[in-house]
């Protein structure tokens, strides 16, 4: 049996990923804290994945944004204490963050895909838009829990490529609309 590998994103009504909580670099930084109404329900996803996920996977830049942050909060507990695997061609075992607990350094999807087959549960990608896009195009991502924001964000990183690629049938597993007009969407790949 493989284990799970779980995309989750804030997006954008048009795909965009990008800064969703500040992250400065994009102009609309913040936009799932500064232009929707906050509603504490619409998050109840977060806490789910917390006790769902055993390991958490990200790219370089996400990494490297999260390791300074995440450490100290007390709402990332569960995903303080899970091992992380971080894909990146470029950062070094001296790069790690030494207060975020076992962190291993995958250097290509197919040591990601080699990662599956071992025994585990579910591996959660935060953020990370370029290794998502490259994991779904290598047919790797088996699940995907998107909080989809009621507004158009125009420019920006985009969860899913624009790769000519076969088509991929998702089935939508969990679903759920809240006050404020976020959407909740869970879709299992069907392979």
């Amino acid at each position: 049996m493989t284990r799970t590998l779980i995309s989750t994103a804030f997006i954008s009504l048009d795909g965009v990923v990008e800064a969703p909580g500040g992250e400065p670099g994009h102009r609309s930084s913040g936009w799932t804290f500064t232009d929707i109404a906050q509603d504490p329900d619409a998050y109840e996803l977060k806490d789910s994945e917390q006790k769902e996920a055993t390991a958490m996977m990200l790219g370089r830049v996400s990494y490297r944004a999260f390791a300074p942050v995440w450490p100290t909060m007390d709402d990332f507990a569960d995903y303080n204490a899970m091992p992380k695997y971080v894909v990146s061609s470029t950062l070094s075992e001296a790069d790690l963050a030494t207060n975020w607990g076992e962190t291993t350094l995958l250097r290509t999807l197919d040591e990601v895909a080699a990662l599956k087959e071992t025994e585990g549960g579910p591996i959660i990608i935060h953020g990370s838009a370029t290794l998502s896009r490259a994991l779904s195009d290598a047919g790797l991502i088996d699940r995907y829990h998107l909080l989809v924001f009621p507004l158009l964000l125009g420019a920006g990183k985009r969860l899913f490529s624009e790769t000519d690629k076969d088509k991929q049938m998702l089935r939508l597993v969990d679903s759920r609309a809240y006050a404020n007009g976020v959407q909740k969407q869970v879709f299992e790949v069907v392979r």
